[in-house]
């Protein structure tokens, strides 16, 4: 990969304004590789971020290397993160990526601090590690290594195929501390997945690294969400996505409707507007004014549907982690590192599905509202 980049060490007026503030800007980097995409390399002066929780748990421990994502997902989050530099969360998110160029070297010492107390570490709960930037700044094996090495169990959630180039670190490190893994794979329709996730690597590559995962003796999660209304909720997608989870290897699935946070609703509104514009009024029905979440009805009604058909592929019920949303770390229950765990039945996660199974709902959610 060819960059070519310009030293920025004062304010410049071509930068972008929120860029042009900061003192820790290196550069900012442009490669034909990466046709429209801008990666502003940072100093950053921290790497461990804590995420406030609630009850039992009262706080959770992060670290992002990137800002910002090339996966360009339209129902994204993290999109609102992009803000706090004045860019904005739809274009910019998918073309201005922050990249933390030193974020193992500060890490480093983070870990080494006597306060420090060794609890989970996630990383992929707001933007990708394994985007394909990575590829080339190659930041997640010192991160992999700090946390091994100073006794932090960690969990890693990606829709990045990359994270196959790290199986043995991650091996290595599970012989150290707890070790989860999980891929995000939400969409089993090939043209649907390529028109909302444009910059991710295909749905048949995603279920192979989970089988590279699963050869190399570590356990593998995967996160069919966001199910997507009227789209990605319908009993065949759901059977073929279950049915392909489970012939990978997975050992754990959470899923959970689409929900739509801040400046998130309108970018991909947009995309729906563009792709599905049938379904506008239906969207507009369910994520009314500042309702974020889907409806209390329509998430019942897609547990009803759900429910037969995990049961169908022998799929259980777990939990997520409780403050970041990532897989929930095995070290939060006592279980052993990595690939240590003895093999059993998958476990499927539930996110906002806690219903008995006798509810009765109508079979066409269009119903509901």
């Amino acid at each position: 990969m060819r960059w070519s980049g310009q030293e920025l060490g004062v304010e410049q007026s071509g930068a972008l304004p929120g860029l042009a503030k900061l003192n820790n800007l290196v550069r900012s980097v442009q490669t034909p590789d990466f046709a429209g995409v801008t990666f502003h390399e940072v100093l950053a002066k921290s790497a461990l971020n804590r995420v406030p929780g609630q009850s039992a748990m009262p706080f959770g421990w992060t670290i992002n290397p990137y800002r910002g994502c090339t996966h360009a997902c339209s129902y994204c989050f993290a999109r609102p993160t992009h803000t706090y530099l004045d860019l904005d969360a739809g274009d910019d998110f998918d073309r201005q990526i922050i990249v933390k160029v030193n974020v193992a070297d500060v890490l480093r010492p983070e870990l080494a601090k006597p306060s420090w107390r060794r609890e989970p570490v996630a990383l992929g709960t707001n933007t990708d590690p394994y985007q394909r930037a990575e590829g080339r700044y190659a930041l997640m094996p010192g991160i992999i290594e700090a946390l091994a090495s100073s006794g932090t169990p960690f969990s890693i959630l990606t829709k990045g195929t990359l994270l196959r180039r790290d199986l043995p670190l991650l091996v290595e490190a599970s012989g150290h501390v707890p070790v989860d893994v999980a891929m995000s794979i939400a969409i089993y329709d090939d043209e649907l997945q390529h028109s909302v996730e444009p910059g991710t690597p295909s749905t048949k590559a995603r279920l192979a690294t989970v089988t590279a995962v699963r050869d190399a003796g570590l356990d593998c999660s995967v996160f069919l969400m966001p199910i997507l209304p009227y789209l990605t909720d319908t009993k065949a997608h759901l059977d073929e996505a279950l049915r392909s989870v489970k012939a990978a290897g997975g050992t754990s699935v959470l899923y959970s409707a689409l929900h739509l946070r801040g400046a998130v609703k309108p970018w991909f509104m947009q995309w729906l507007e563009r792709a599905h514009p049938d379904l506008v009024p239906k969207y507009r029905s369910m994520y009314y004014g500042t309702n974020a979440y889907a409806p209390k009805a329509y998430r019942q009604w897609l547990g009803q549907r759900i429910r037969p058909l995990i049961r169908a592929h022998g799929l259980d019920h777990g939990r997520e982690d409780p403050v970041t949303g990532g897989v929930r770390s095995s070290a939060l229950a006592g279980a052993p590192a990595g690939g240590q765990r003895a093999p059993g039945r998958a476990r499927l996660v539930a996110a906002d599905d806690r219903l008995p199974d006798s509810l009765s709902l109508p079979p066409d959610p269009s119903a509901l509202f």
